[in-house]
């Protein structure tokens, strides 16, 4: 069943959503090569904590940590581990958080220091991808229509689009209905209404869009071992315009002032 919110419900999960981005620009602020993704779920759980909120992650299906990060090959719900991290490395950062009731679920990508050009070209076009589906999260619109314009973005560039794992709808629930893909035929299926909240979140791959899922159960790579990245904001549906409900500046503020980020893809 889809769950169409009203003004004030949207507005909670305003508060959980940008709760996560400032989380996020926390993390933009420490990050650097040496740095473990262990440290960034510590400075996360506190963070949040501090915030009268929960991660929503943590215990989530038996998932043990309060986010997800997701390094170079690993497309989505890497597990912080105690390695560490690398001038070059392209970190994907995942959270989730409970708030007066309500969820909020996004995420942002970092590249740390220099990387090849291919890299920065996949970082781009993979949060170009957002914003093109976001255009389209508009009330009165198939919902397809957001599919449809990632994988047109995606694939004119070369990119395999993750099938596996999809955006979806958001509140009570981390995951309400529908499912939101990456990919898509236009003007087919649901049709948006009015206050309909949306995690909208591409993953694209450098190569092919194969991927596995490893042995811990979680972590799932590309299957050629190149880079994926993912970007994920949580969106509302308003007639002629989408709303986003998450704040991408925040984040990028305090990842252009430190200068172990790379940040030549905008």
């Amino acid at each position: 069943m889809i769950i169409f919110k009203t003004d004030e419900e949207v507005e909670l999960i305003r508060i959980s959503a940008t709760l996560i981005s400032s989380t996020l620009a926390e993390i933009a602020k420490i990050l650097k090569p040496g740095l473990t993704t262990l440290a960034l779920d510590k400075l996360a759980a506190e963070y949040i904590g501090d915030h009268d909120a929960v991660p929503s992650f943590l215990n989530y299906e038996g998932y043990p940590h309060h986010i997800c990060t997701s390094v170079n090959d690993v497309v989505v719900h890497g597990m912080p581990n105690d390695k560490p991290l690398k001038d070059g490395d392209v970190v994907s950062v995942d959270i989730g958080v409970i708030k007066n009731e309500f969820h909020g679920d996004h995420a942002y990508t970092f590249i740390l220091g220099e990387a090849a050009p291919e890299v920065i070209d996949l970082v781009r076009v993979t949060k170009e991808c957002l914003y093109e589906g976001i255009n389209h999260a508009i009330a009165g619109s198939y919902l397809t229509n957001i599919s449809s314009a990632i994988q047109r973005h995606a694939e004119s560039h070369g990119y395999g689009v993750v099938r596996e794992y999809v955006g979806h709808g958001l509140g009570r629930s981390m995951h309400e209905h529908p499912q939101v893909p990456n990919y898509g035929r236009r003007n087919e299926g649901i049709l948006m209404r009015e206050n309909l909240v949306l995690a909208i979140e591409p993953m694209l791959n450098m190569g092919t869009k194969d991927i596995m899922v490893s042995k811990d159960g979680w972590t799932v790579r590309t299957r050629d071992g190149k880079p994926s990245v993912h970007f994920e904001h949580d969106v509302c549906t308003k007639p002629e315009y989408a709303q986003i409900l998450s704040n991408y500046t925040l984040i990028e503020i305090a990842e252009k002032a430190n200068r172990n980020l790379n940040t030549s893809y905008y």
